[in-house]
């Protein structure tokens, strides 16, 4: 078997895997392994926006409360605190890289989503904020010699060695290769597409939580599912999201008789935390025997829906919804998991060597339900801070995977079979 030796192992490359990648160039070798091309990733598709509390009208301590109340009480205030407090600086430094968000006038455009209690989400292209921020990262992470990237590179397992991760078993062009990392750091994203109805792209089957698990690490959370509210429901679409941000903008949920129901539910209506409406949507779905509800966006000015919704428009119309003057068939899709491998902080898991940032991990900032637009801002925070930990382990254990020091790190051929998983 071949072996490739460097010093940082990234496994995904949505926006926490580059962003720790970026944090980590400037001191070795860093290897972004991804099974698909480095921008397909559940950053790519993210719509509505990046929360952050930076408009004139809010403060980091009125987001921190708005998590706190989304996750139904069981986040952990600490990773929240380190989320809102550390969000504006990560924003603001994505700006000097060159991220181009939406503005009105000189200032930055801020919209509301559900649960929010303020203008704090910004956006990019409309309803195209992943995407920039996956081309902003990724010019970022290009200006860095010392970062490689393996595309189309699957990764099978985990190289554990004396209970530490010593890197992870890859195939790539139909080889298998041992990468061998001093740090290894999980960024693989979701498990949507383990759901008949998913937003997901392909990608999300769940490999970091899979393969962590397989080598001992502790999961947590992983009942904690999130449904999306409006996934576009046609025989004929793709399960596309419809995001968040056109309720925020105005639009109201109709039952298949074309009546609103969400007042019967939440005093904040088609605004009130992502679980509840996708739980009304079901009751509405079942009380008229319907499998789909309408999302109504027609007593909005046609222009402004274009011009704000740009990308949904356009594929929409695509499958003959136009969303400036007919209702759109939606139904609940699996969108999030707040669950994943445990984190602490920083990012640090139960085995020695192994970090995970993002969607993969669980820090426990989002509890039971994700704020809408906190996961765009989790990536950057924690694929910064979990970098910024890996660096510091390297340093604090220099003997760790020294080039050219393999003796410690000898690999058998990989075996057909997956190892047994070991006690948890």
């Amino acid at each position: 078997m071949e072996t490739e030796t460097v010093d940082f192992l990234i496994i995904g490359s949505g926006v926490a895997g580059l962003r720790a990648a970026i944090e980590l160039a400037p001191h070795g070798n860093v290897l972004v392994a991804t099974k698909d091309m480095p921008t397909e990733s559940s950053t790519e598709y993210a719509q509505g926006g990046i929360a952050v509390a930076l408009s004139d009208e809010d403060k980091v301590g009125i987001h921190f409360e708005d998590t706190l109340k989304a996750g139904d009480g069981l986040c952990n205030e600490d990773a929240v605190k380190i989320l809102v407090e550390e969000g504006p600086e990560r924003i603001l430094e994505l700006i000097s890289w060159g991220a181009e968000f939406d503005k009105e006038g000189t200032k930055l455009d801020f919209t509301i989503e559900a649960a929010h209690s303020r203008k704090r989400v910004l956006h990019a292209g409309g309803d195209s904020t992943g995407k920039e921020l996956e081309r902003v990262l990724l010019n970022k992470v290009r200006s860095f010699p010392s970062v490689k990237k393996y595309p189309f590179a699957f990764t099978v397992d985990l190289i554990i060695k004396n209970g530490e991760c010593c890197g992870a078993y890859i195939l790539k062009d139909r080889k298998m290769t041992a990468v061998i990392a001093r740090a290894t750091i999980l960024c693989t994203g979701g498990a949507g597409q383990i759901f008949a109805r998913t937003t997901n792209p392909m990608v999300a089957t769940g490999d970091g939580m899979a393969i962590a698990f397989r080598a001992g690490a502790q999961l947590e959370d992983m009942e904690f599912i999130q449904f999306h509210p409006t996934s576009l429901c046609s025989q004929y679409a793709p399960q596309f999201l419809l995001s968040e941000a056109m309720r925020g903008e105005g639009a109201i949920l109709r039952n298949i008789n074309k009546e609103p129901f969400m007042k019967n539910y939440h005093r904040d209506a088609e605004l009130a935390p992502r679980d509840i409406v996708s739980r009304a949507i079901i009751s509405e779905m079942v009380k008229t025997e319907s499998s789909h509800v309408y999302l109504d966006m027609t007593h909005l000015e046609k222009d402004f829906v274009r011009k704000r919704f740009p990308q949904i428009y356009s594929t929409c119309l695509r499958y003959n919804v136009d969303i400036t003057s007919g209702l759109i068939p939606v139904s609940p899709a699996a969108h999030y998991i707040m669950g994943g491998v445990r984190t602490d902080i920083n990012g640090v898991t139960s085995i020695k060597r192994l970090y995970a940032a993002g969607e993969v991990a669980c820090t426990g900032v989002h509890g039971a339900n994700r704020l809408a637009s906190n996961s765009l801002l989790e990536g950057l925070v924690y694929g910064a801070r979990t970098g910024r930990a890996a660096l510091e382990f390297r340093v604090q254990s220099p003997r760790a995977t020294r080039r050219g020091e393999s003796s410690e790190f000898e690999v058998s051929e990989y075996p057909h079979t997956y190892h047994t998983i070991p006690e948890h």
